[in-house]
């Protein structure tokens, strides 16, 4: 289930305030060449998207890619074959009507729009007056709505066919817009800041700013963090070099990497490359992998200095911001953010140190399903049972995730089935497509679901997943505001994975095949040691090197290598090889250069497998409590919007309930293998 996750891009943790405000900043910041969180590790494959206010490119080299490598990305088919859009059944399109009946109806609304933006100006200097600020607030709503609206459905349109021109220009219209209307409105934050903590207080206490309090509230927390007029301008001008690090790291992972060629199982001479390692991983024929694996490594250990000198930049410049805005730590800059206690990321780190011994048993598992004496790294993708076909067409897709997710209630299948009916999704490729998956949508009409549909399961589990998302979005638009609807990328993969683990567990439970059942057992345990463990690790290394280098010690290509290798041997354990190859991964590993970022995966993950178990064992009432969430939004901070749904990321509980989920898959493995 190749799959991007969240809603938030790279560089944005310093603009989160002025997203919560503003989501025409994040559909900015999320457009054009801003590239797609997930799992860190993967190759570049489909991609998808929660959340109303953009969906996220494709993953690639260049940023973080698209989903844990536990299934081949799908080749793309010859474009002979693939038909042109006007040769699609229009039942299979989605309704984009529902936003814009006409060209002429969008142009319409650019007009009001720009009109708009001209009457910005006249609140500059004086937003000290509370009833000014509420007048101001009101019409960037208005203004964001506009456009968000005209935004999505330009670039939608575009999505259908990029090569079609007229569309092509439509989207790049929408796209300036929303550079015009965020530098129009870039004043506002920085007025608010401005005003003495006695006026904001009242402000916050003012009945007719209640519904912008929680607005002014995170303002208020950010305060600390702001400096003066003057040095905020210098940090400013410095914008530019702090990208260098990652900018460097895209080029040399890219541009300038080349990799040498190995034989297939054909015994034939082919290139490596970021898109065919995985596949090659994957094989069956044992040498291709560990030459695809030691090809891989020995590449990246030739640059080995400059990759870690370019690293060591970019930890070096979030110090340099952590110092600079007086945070403790990078570590907490990061969380503060999305105000997260730093006890949610150690608890993780440390609840799967404890279930270490889960990872160990899967591997001995693994490595008697592939019948090797040893174990290697690059063993972990090989396949443990031959692939189960199962042939599903979408219609037969649509009737299994509404009987998968029948636990959650007669209300949540009443909107799924209306997506599915009322013009929600565009379902199959066509000539010119954007590839992957997403959900997107604008505020006021109903989501939308971009597919790339073929018939077989991980195309059923992508369904399942885009809807998770679309009915999130769905319930939160509904019960909330504009401002206050659209959610965290904290919370962005809960609904989404957590559709994923009922249709797993539906599955299973109606699989009378041994072999069917060990194939979707192994699919669902790769997740687990994937998303969780795998993302975990990543946490880890991160915060134990940007303590080395706080406390500092010099970020060497030897002592990255030293950390990173430990990390694997505790991880994987001494059941296994763990080649000395693998030291040098953390150098392929653009997440990194997004830092902080891939803990998020984990506690997602184990949040939507903690609802998913409240849900199977407590039935009614842990939906209840789950529909709250869905239509919570982003009313709060994410941290207490999970709490009052019951599950609490401050505590191990939710990571104890995820791997008590993993160890009965294992144990039912064990179970077939014994058969």
């Amino acid at each position: 289930m190749k799959r991007r996750s969240g809603v938030h891009t790279r560089g944005q943790k310093k603009e989160v305030l002025a997203m919560k405000r503003f989501p025409i900043l994040l559909a900015l910041l999320l457009a054009g060449s801003w590239s797609a969180h997930a799992p860190a590790g993967a190759e570049p494959a489909a991609v998808r998207t929660g959340g109303v206010a953009a969906p996220v490119p494709d993953g690639g080299p260049d940023g973080p890619p698209a989903r844990p490598e536990t299934i081949s990305p799908r080749r793309n088919p010859d474009m002979k074959q693939v038909p042109k859009r006007s040769e699609t059944d229009p039942k299979y399109h989605w309704r984009l009507e529902d936003l814009f009946p006409s060209q002429a109806d969008w142009d319409r609304e650019y007009e009001e729009a720009k009109r708009l933006i001209a009457k910005v100006a006249e609140f500059q200097g004086k937003l000290a007056d509370p009833a000014q600020l509420k007048a101001c607030f009101e019409l960037e709503d208005k203004l964001s709505l506009h456009v968000e609206r005209l935004y999505v459905y330009a670039n939608m349109r575009h999505h259908e066919d990029t090569t079609e021109p007229h569309n092509m220009a439509l989207a790049d219209k929408a796209k300036k817009l929303s550079v015009e209307a965020n530098e129009a409105l870039s004043f506002i934050t920085p007025e608010v800041l401005s005003l003495p903590d006695e006026t904001l207080a009242k402000m916050i206490e003012d009945p007719n700013l209640q519904p912008y309090r929680f607005t002014l509230e995170e303002m208020r927390r950010q305060k600390a963090h702001v400096l003066s007029k003057a040095e905020e301008a210098l940090l400013a001008q410095a914008g530019n070099m702090s990208q260098a690090p990652n900018t460097i790291f895209g080029m040399l992972n890219n541009a300038d990497l080349k990799f040498p060629k190995i034989r297939n199982e054909d015994g034939e001479e082919v290139e490596l490359t970021h898109g065919t390692y995985i596949q090659f991983l994957e094989s069956r024929d044992r040498s291709v992998r560990e030459a695809a694996f030691k090809a891989m490594y020995e590449t990246y250990g030739k640059l080995k200095n400059t990759l870690a000198a370019t690293l060591a930049a970019n930890v070096n410049k979030n110090l340099f911001y952590a110092r600079a805005r007086k945070y403790p730590s990078a570590l907490e800059m990061s969380l503060f953010a999305d105000n997260i206690p730093k006890e949610v990321y150690t608890n993780l780190i440390d609840t799967i140190h404890r279930h270490l011994p889960l990872m160990y048993r899967y591997m001995e598992l693994r490595r008697k399903l592939l019948g090797v004496e040893e174990l290697h790294m690059y063993d972990l993708f090989a396949p443990l049972v031959e692939e189960f076909k199962m042939e599903i067409p979408y219609e037969e897709a649509k009737r299994m995730v509404l009987e998968g997710l029948a636990p959650l209630g007669p209300d949540y299948q009443r909107v799924l089935q209306e997506g599915f009916e009322g013009g929600w999704i565009d379902v199959y490729e066509n000539q010119g497509k954007r590839s992957g998956a997403y959900s997107w949508g604008a505020y006021g009409t109903h989501p939308y679901v971009l597919l790339n549909h073929k018939d077989n399961l991980n195309s059923m589990f992508t369904l399942a997943h885009e809807m998770g998302h679309a009915l999130h979005s769905y319930y939160s638009d509904k019960h909330q505001t504009y401002r206050n609807a659209q959610y965290t990328i904290f919370l962005a993969e809960v609904a989404s994975t957590l559709n994923e683990a009922l249709l797993m567990d539906y599955l299973l439970k109606r699989s009378t095949d041994p072999k069917e059942k060990l194939y979707l057992l192994t699919y669902y345990a790769d997740q687990f040691r994937t998303t969780v463990f795998r993302q975990t690790m990543f946490a880890e290394f991160e915060k134990i090197i940007h303590e080395k280098a706080e406390a500092g010690e010099s970020l060497t290509p030897q002592l990255l290598c030293e950390i990173y290798y430990d990390l694997n041997k505790l991880y994987y354990g001494d059941g296994m090889v763990v080649d000395r190859d693998i030291e040098m991964e953390w150098a392929r590993i653009p997440h990194f250069y997004s830092s902080f970022y891939v803990y998020k995966y984990a506690t997602g993950f184990s949040a939507a497998t903690s609802f998913a178990k409240q849900i199977l064992e407590e039935g009614e009432p842990a939906v209840e409590r789950y529909l709250g969430f869905l239509k919570s939004g982003g009313s709060d901070y994410s941290i207490n919007i999970l709490k009052r749904a019951g599950v609490d990321m401050s505590t191990p509980e939710p990571i104890e309930q995820a791997m008590s989920v993993f160890e009965d898959l294992i144990r039912q493995m064990e179970a077939l293998t014994r058969a």
